[in-house]
């Protein structure tokens, strides 16, 4: 199976562990033709706090939905609904993350450190 253009990994450092659970889209953003972002893909990270396949256009192909060169996205992680399914409550509802495609070639990778109170972000390899 073939990795995502897109994939990301959350680990929650509260708790020093990956964060399994969290719900993530993918949104290209679209003025000329809606004036907004619209939703390109959605997943969900594994017991590893990863998403791989994000833009996989099914389970049982590896056919993956194109980016654009100079296109702009933005990654959402629902980081509310993962923190109340541990007990605990969070002062983020979710992290959006935008970013550009330069080369739609190249793999993106975009890691998330989360805890209750605080996030943070950087490009991965």
């Amino acid at each position: 199976m073939s990795k995502s253009p897109v994939t990301c990994h959350v680990l929650d450092s509260s708790i020093g562990k990956p964060a399994s659970g969290v719900k993530i889209y993918l949104e290209e953003y679209n003025q000329p033709t809606i004036g907004a972002f619209e939703l390109m893909a959605e997943g969900e990270t594994d017991s590893d706090g990863r998403c791989l396949t994000l833009l996989r256009s099914t389970e049982a192909e590896e056919k993956m939905i194109p980016l654009k060169a100079g296109g702009l996205y933005k990654i959402i992680f629902k980081t509310k609904e993962y923190f109340e399914s541990t007990g605990r409550k969070s002062f983020y509802p979710w992290v959006e993350i935008s970013f550009e495609i330069v080369n739609p070639d190249e793999h993106y990778h975009i890691p998330l450190l989360i805890s209750p109170f605080s996030f943070t972000t950087y490009r991965g390899s």
